[in-house]
């Protein structure tokens, strides 16, 4: 990634201690960010940072709770002086049908996928407006906010949510210079992924090798790919793009054959 596409910019990632979150607090670090990475669990995130280039540092926190969501915030702020970027990256994929899904499992997804990055933007751009100086966000979604799996069910509900809460707050701030977009990634290869599939699947060792043979290109997306074009869209090399809601996936929504 290029060293100076977020030179002197400060990027909060919620959910950045491990899978595409991790992926993109190591990219925007590599382009020249402080990089803040917020997670549940201090041992990955400690040792995330560590690793990092530049200014980063760990901040605990769990989007389920808003106190928490907006806690990290302040951290930031505090430690940083502000935040220019934000990533809401924190996601729960539990499988829940419309026929089986409970109560808790139907609020635990909201509260991770819809809630929480809603209270996060709102912090954040609290902050933005605050200083005068606009900013980015970008909200990882899922290629299922389309209509997805029937096993989605809640997950589906939320991250829908989500895509239209990315268009609604880009076009609330748009005037304030703020640029919100949002990633509808297909499957990926990330370390959750892999206990998703044994869990939820039984998945045995070759199931990213027996995944690649179904997809169009061969193979599960990638990581490091999904974290450069986050770094992208978080970038002024994006320009004016705002409200988008971009696929980054193999598979055509609509595409019939």
């Amino acid at each position: 990634m290029d060293g100076r596409l977020l030179a002197d910019k400060v990027v909060l990632i919620s959910g950045g201690t491990q899978g595409v979150g991790a992926g993109i607090a190591r990219a925007a670090a590599g382009a020249g960010a402080a990089v803040v990475v917020t997670g549940r669990r201090p041992e990955p995130g400690e040792a995330l940072v560590a690793e990092l280039p530049g200014r980063a540092c760990y901040v605990p926190a769990d989007v389920a709770d808003v106190a928490s969501a907006r806690a990290c915030v302040a951290t930031a702020i505090a430690r940083f002086g502000r935040v220019d970027c934000l990533v809401n990256a924190a996601g729960l994929t539990s499988r829940g049908t419309l026929l089986d899904t409970t109560p808790q499992l139907f609020d635990q997804h909201i509260a991770v996928n819809l809630r929480g990055p809603f209270f996060l933007m709102q912090a954040v751009v609290a902050d933005m407006l605050h200083r005068g100086g606009g900013g980015t966000i970008v909200n990882i979604l899922s290629s299922s906010e389309l209509g997805g799996q029937p096993y989605l069910a809640p997950y589906v509900a939320a991250k829908a949510g989500l895509a239209g809460l990315t268009r609604n707050a880009a076009h609330a701030h748009r005037f304030d210079r703020i640029r919100i977009n949002g990633l509808d990634i297909g499957w990926t290869d990330t370390e959750g992924e892999d206990r998703t599939q044994r869990e939820f699947h039984g998945a045995g060792d070759d199931w990213r090798e027996r995944a690649g043979r179904t997809l169009p290109m061969g193979r599960l997306s990638r990581v490091d790919e999904i974290a450069d074009f986050v770094v992208f869209l978080l970038s002024d090399r994006s320009g004016v793009v705002t409200g988008s809601v971009i696929d980054w996936d193999q598979h055509v929504p609509g595409g019939l054959d």
